[in-house]
């Protein structure tokens, strides 16, 4: 499996996880490529909750990924905190979807 990071993701994430954290994720997301709960409406893209060690119950963080299994990728899209906001509207997310299927 590849993980293929959006420029956005790849600015974000130091933001939310350790390198050590973000390998434990990497790590699950292997294991379970279709844990996350497909976004109504996105066109097949995940989100994902995850908590952040130490940062107690409101530390969670959502992670919005696309798993391209015919080609063995998860695309990282974004990550945001619990607080942060609540979803990114699925036609913004259909739209990024569209985008990975044509790469």
């Amino acid at each position: 499996m590849i993980f293929i990071e959006t420029t956005l993701f790849t600015k974000l994430i130091p933001q939310y996880l350790s390198d050590d954290e973000y390998a434990g994720l990497q790590n699950y997301l292997l294991q379970y490529p279709d844990a996350g709960r497909i976004v109504r409406g996105s066109g097949g893209v995940r989100k994902v909750r995850w908590v952040a060690f130490g940062r107690g119950k409101s530390g969670g963080i959502r992670v919005i990924y696309y798993w391209k299994a015919r080609n063995d990728e998860i695309w990282m899209l974004t990550v945001y905190g619990k607080n942060e906001r609540d979803t990114i509207a699925p036609h913004i997310l259909r739209s990024i979807a569209e985008e990975i299927q044509n790469v």
